[in-house]
């Protein structure tokens, strides 16, 4: 079978790969020196397992610039474009799902286009009136930054917003590729399928927000953080899982994810939903004060990347907390070797670790690192468990 993939983020890339074991796939990007990576076998996003798979010569897997190579002849289009929360709309930005959409219709109507990209309650619905077409379902992704292809090898669960032949047809391509074998499959209506993301995405900022505001009552009250969540974790209600405190909930989903649900709230009584946006801020503001009292007039900032093995920073709660203490006039400089630019946001890249160890006062670590053990007096971290 040929399955176009329109976008190769860690989404579209890893749902490709994972597909390509066993049917024709194409994957489909408008930047020219990322299909000349793909085309080549290496991997524009670090992930280990995405890595690995790359050097098998068992795939059938390509990339291309042009659309009617992709789209011509494919019996599903999985469209995994980037979807950002717009904060002028409330709504997450769709106009390149359509732009995919509109392509397909006027190159391959016939092909079921399964949108994997994160979208509103409702979309489907809406967007199968404005295309007049019923070709087009959802199918939530439930996957890690860093651990993408991992978690579709061993996926949590597989979910189709739609309860058809043509949807089993499809979880059954995502389970063919997996190496786990016993799998939760679940088909519901489309929207069912759309809100399922948003909660579930929801549910794990508020656990990250519960554990990070135990922390700042331990740490504003002296209190040992790690003993009380070892005890708390001991509950097997409650595990011992996703319990690690942070800067705050980051990365491509949940600060969208929790917005959006927010916006989709607005005719909805709630307290919970808003709670777990507002308690990111605060978490924020807490931090920010807490290296702010140490006095610093260097503060270093090792990495802007979310997690180990991750190589995205974008909407990282660190980048947060550095606005809050350079609207104090306190001098940041950053040490991230994925940056390639001397600045960020008018900060100064250090690329000299030695270096920038020496000139910060503060060195402030989302997630410690044995490289930074020997410093171990100027470290500001809340990672109490070494782990995401």
């Amino acid at each position: 079978m040929k399955i176009a993939i329109a976008g190769t983020g860690y989404v579209g890339f890893s749902n490709a790969l994972l597909l390509a074991q066993h049917n024709e796939v194409v994957a489909l990007d408008i930047i020219p020196e990322k299909v000349e990576m793909l085309q080549n076998k290496r991997s524009p996003i670090e992930d280990k397992e995405i890595e690995e798979f790359l050097l098998r010569d068992d795939l059938n897997f390509r990339a291309t610039l042009d659309n009617q190579e992709a789209y011509e002849g494919a019996e599903y289009v999985i469209i995994s474009t980037p979807t950002d929360y717009d904060e002028e709309t409330n709504f997450f930005n769709t106009k390149s799902i359509e732009y995919v959409i509109a392509d397909v219709l006027s190159i391959n109507p016939d092909a079921v286009m399964v949108i994997k990209s994160t979208i509103p309650v409702g979309y489907v619905k809406g967007v199968r009136e404005k295309f007049g077409t019923d070709n087009i379902i959802f199918s939530p992704e439930f996957l890690r930054e860093g651990r993408a292809l991992y978690d579709n090898l061993y996926p949590s669960r597989i979910i189709v917003g739609e309860r058809s032949e043509r949807a089993k047809v499809f979880a059954d391509l995502l389970a063919q590729g997996a190496i786990k074998k016993e799998i939760d499959i679940l088909f519901t209506d489309t929207t069912e399928a759309e809100a399922i993301k948003l909660f579930a995405n929801t549910y794990l900022a508020m656990r990250v927000a519960f554990f990070n505001e135990l922390d700042s009552y331990a740490e504003t009250h002296g209190l040992d953080t790690k003993q009380i969540i070892d005890g708390v974790s001991l509950d097997p209600r409650i595990g011992a899982h996703y319990n690690n405190p942070s800067f705050g909930y980051g990365g491509y989903c949940l600060p969208k994810d929790t917005k959006q649900l927010l916006a989709n709230y607005n005719d909805v009584p709630n307290n919970m939903i808003g709670a777990i946006v507002e308690a990111n801020r605060t978490r924020k503001d807490f931090i920010a004060q807490s290296i702010l009292k140490k006095n610093p007039e260097v503060v270093g900032i090792y990495r802007l990347v979310m997690k180990s093995g991750s190589d995205n920073f974008r909407s990282s709660a660190i980048q947060g907390i550095m606005k809050r203490i350079k609207a104090k006039g306190i001098e940041v400089v950053i040490y991230e070797p994925v940056l390639e630019d001397e600045t960020f946001f008018h900060s100064r890249v250090i690329t000299n670790l030695e270096e920038f160890k020496k000139m910060s006062d503060v060195i402030v670590a989302n997630r410690h690192d044995s490289i930074l053990d020997d410093v171990k007096e100027k470290i500001y971290t809340r990672d109490l468990f070494g782990n995401d």
